[in-house]
């Protein structure tokens, strides 16, 4: 499993909360307290909207412990909205084609979980994939298929919509290989004016996921960056999140539909 964060809100320094707090991002990389195993150390990667049209990508196989580049980026950085992702691989290598977040044109994704017994579906979650996306896909990993299967089901309009037909459709295709294992996803998307996290599992077990708002920024990650008493609240099972400038926070329930069963 790997951890994350996702910010919006004042533009910051990214160094404020991937370097800087006591339980930060980096640290969390070394020494996570939620995750399957407390070391996060397959890659790390940046995410950020600035002044122009698509966001910046920052991403490195090395540990995020380990990068002198990291810190220096980050304390020279300030976004308004950007992702962070420390990656602990569940199976796929170790490179940079398979580092969070993924971007394309205006969006940003990233993931922590699993799609059970991936080996036996890829293929078949890859054919959800069309040709004029397929093009962008550059590494192995699920969380990429899942990114461009869902952007062909509309996630750039309806990210709540997409997803809940795409994760479907992958339960569905592991159902039909055989697989008793869980798909389970806590994932942050953005267009750059919206983000939209969310948590959701086949087996009522999601990753853990929570959200802190404070005046008007906003911050979800996947554990408290720092004293656990400071207004942080989970995400609940199978809810998504979605924060606004200017707006309040959404949190709502979130279904997965697969083809074929009845809600």
């Amino acid at each position: 499993m790997c951890r994350f964060l996702a910010y919006l809100g004042e533009p910051i320094f990214l160094s404020d909360l991937v370097c800087a707090p006591a339980h930060s991002l980096i640290h969390q990389s070394m020494h996570a307290d939620e995750g399957k195993a407390p070391t996060n150390g397959d890659g790390f990667g940046l995410g950020w909207y600035g002044e122009r049209e698509e966001p910046g990508l920052y991403r490195e196989i090395r540990p995020a412990w380990s990068d002198e580049n990291l810190r220096s980026l980050c304390e020279q950085v300030r976004s308004r909205l950007f992702f962070a992702h420390v990656r602990a691989s569940t199976g796929t290598s170790t490179t940079r084609a398979n580092c969070h977040p993924f971007g394309l044109g205006r969006q940003l994704f990233m993931h922590n979980g699993q799609v059970g017994d991936y080996a036996r579906v890829k293929r078949r979650i890859e054919e959800l994939i069309p040709d004029r996306l397929y093009e962008h896909r550059l590494g192995t990993g699920d969380t990429e298929a899942i990114f461009l299967a869902a952007m062909a089901d509309g996630l750039a309009e309806d990210p709540v919509g997409a997803l809940s037909r795409t994760l479907g459709r992958v339960l569905a295709l592991m159902r039909q290989a055989g697989s008793t294992q869980p798909l389970r996803f806590a994932a942050a998307q953005s267009d750059g004016t919206t983000l939209t996290c969310f948590r959701w599992s086949s087996d009522h077990r999601p990753p853990s996921l929570y959200w802190r708002r404070v005046g008007g920024n906003v911050l979800v990650v996947s554990e408290p960056v720092d004293e656990r008493n400071a207004g942080w609240q989970p995400v609940a099972a199978n809810h998504v999140l979605v924060a606004r400038p200017g707006a309040a926070v959404e949190v709502q329930p979130f279904m997965v539909m697969v083809p074929g069963e009845v809600p």
